[in-house]
């Protein structure tokens, strides 16, 4: 993937042209292996890229970003399309590839289709992109985002520049040009012509409402029809089961936790679990506890792409709040509405993160074909039964005779990611945020954020870091926090070990 910028609707666009290379020197982490601008009549594209695919692309098409032909279509994007071979021949018209970049055929793409939701469905993969048509006055610029939001993309707009609108990967490189900022929404699509902002991701399951008959029916035909084994992705419970079902050789898996935290312990054990044969599974554990040290420490192996397991827990309804849930319905709109918001927390913090150190994730969970047969599941089937756990896998089977894993670790409490690194650590920022915060400045926290002020020490410490890095209103507004539902009688602190029903259960006071 890369990271991106582009504002449009500009009167001077040479003249704003180093200021905005400026801005994207900000988000260069993302594309370390190249930097490209392009100025056109109202538009400024940057572009900074991280090659996965088509290394060796010819350095004149990276410095122009992706073009068409004419030199009038240009492409800024962040991503990667998984099915372009097959859009590639799927062409109706020739189109002169200047690069192997697997995101190039976007540009026929849009030649071919004018209604950008038909052309946006077809794409296949995790991507934000910026198009700019300059072969129509005035210039038109196309602005999408992937159905889930694996992918960042901010979308801002400045009052003191009516008609301009920026896009870029990250809120840091619009954050001092922009005073109206949100978060581009997943599974749309932009078009200046109109100034329209539309949906075109609409699956079946999407508003919450199923038939269970006819949805198993189509679940199971999308899963007979697809072949071979989902990819695996190292990491957690779900991840560890995902990297099991490889078939390659070996696969590095990178885990991150306190000394003898849960998710360690399960990892070690996956590792070397003896079924194998031969270990496949090779262990590197990172010595500082979060994702961003974990990422360095893989990029720094000469890793470009790991595969990471977000989305599991929201598909499965693997939260241990989801034991609160009244009924089936109740459950299955809960999961659609996790699965709606990850691009605010698991998808944010995973692209964020990992791509910090020009690191690559990319996330099976999420699959779209994947996602059609998961959440057209009977909820009746992803229930807890009373006082135990979910009766299947990661990849929706029963429990098997000859398991691919050790029951301790198939069937393991769910641990969220932030108690499995160790039970500690959540205390440890508990207490330390009782220290530096006052309780002075903690009574007075409507005062300092009327809207959604923090209710404990530990949100009033997080919000204080964040307001030093992102002091305007217009990026605290793109924030969302992670709450369970209240109204099921579940607490607001997002650990796992607020619910009653964890092993290492605490109370509020604690």
């Amino acid at each position: 993937m890369c990271g991106i910028l582009a504002a449009h609707g500009l009167e001077k666009p040479a003249s704003d042209r180093a200021r905005l290379i400026a801005c994207s020197k900000r988000i260069r982490h993302r594309g370390p292996d190249w930097s490209g601008c392009y100025v056109g009549k109202q538009t400024v594209l940057v572009h900074e890229r991280l090659a996965i695919v088509g290394v060796g692309a010819y350095i004149f098409a990276v410095l122009l970003e992706l073009y068409s032909d004419d030199g009038k279509i240009i492409l800024a994007v962040n991503g990667e399309i998984y099915n372009h071979v097959k859009l590639r021949s799927s062409l109706k018209q020739p189109f002169q590839f200047k690069t192997h970049s697997d995101c190039e055929v976007i540009i026929p793409l849009y030649k071919e289709h004018s209604d950008l939701k038909e052309l946006c469905n077809l794409l296949d993969g995790m991507f934000s992109f910026v198009l700019l048509d300059e072969s129509v006055t005035p210039p038109r610029v196309i602005a999408a985002r992937d159905p889930i939001g694996i992918t960042t993309l901010y979308q801002g707009w400045d009052s003191k520049r009516p008609g301009a609108v920026f896009f870029a990967s990250e809120l840091k490189a619009i954050i001092d040009e922009c005073d109206k900022i949100i978060s581009f929404p997943p599974g749309h699509v932009y078009d200046s012509q109109d100034q329209s902002t539309v949906r075109y991701f609409q699956p079946s399951w999407w508003d919450g409402d199923l038939d269970y008959a006819h949805a198993e029916a189509r679940a199971r035909k999308i899963a007979e029809a697809q072949s071979g084994p989902p990819s695996p992705a190292p990491g957690g419970i779900s991840a560890i089961e995902y990297a099991t079902l490889t078939s390659w050789p070996q696969l590095h898996s990178f885990s991150i936790g306190l000394e003898n935290s849960p998710d360690l312990l399960a990892a070690r054990k996956a590792a070397h679990y003896p079924e194998h044969g031969s270990p496949r599974i090779r262990l590197h554990r990172a010595r500082r506890v979060g994702c961003n040290p974990r990422s360095r420490k893989i990029k720094a192996m000469g890793v470009k792409m790991v595969l990471s397991g977000e989305g599991s827990d929201e598909v499965f309804g693997g939260y241990l709040y989801f034991h609160a849930a009244p009924d089936a319905t109740a459950f299955h709109q809960e999961s659609v509405k996790r699965v709606k918001n990850l691009h605010t927390a698991d998808c944010l913090r995973a692209n964020k993160s990992t791509m910090a150190w020009g690191l690559e994730a990319r996330v099976p969970f999420l699959d779209k074909a994947f996602l059609e047969v998961a959440m057209n599941v009977d909820p009746k089937e992803k229930m807890f039964s009373k006082g135990s756990q979910q009766q299947y896998d990661a990849d929706g089977r029963p429990r098997m005779e000859k398991p691919y894993l050790p029951d301790s670790i198939l069937w393991r409490q769910k641990e969220q990611f932030s108690d499995g690194v160790g039970y500690s650590w959540i205390d440890g920022i508990k207490d330390h945020a009782a220290q530096v915060v006052s309780d002075e400045d903690f009574a007075k926290r409507s005062e300092r954020w009327p809207e959604d002020s923090p209710d404990t020490k530990e949100a009033y410490f997080i919000r204080d870091i964040f307001d030093g890095l992102f002091p305007s209103e217009a990026a605290a507004k793109t924030a969302v926090r992670w709450i369970p539902r209240g109204d099921w009688g579940c607490s607001s602190d997002p650990s796992g070990r607020s619910v009653s029903i964890h092993n290492a259960a605490y109370t509020a006071d604690e």
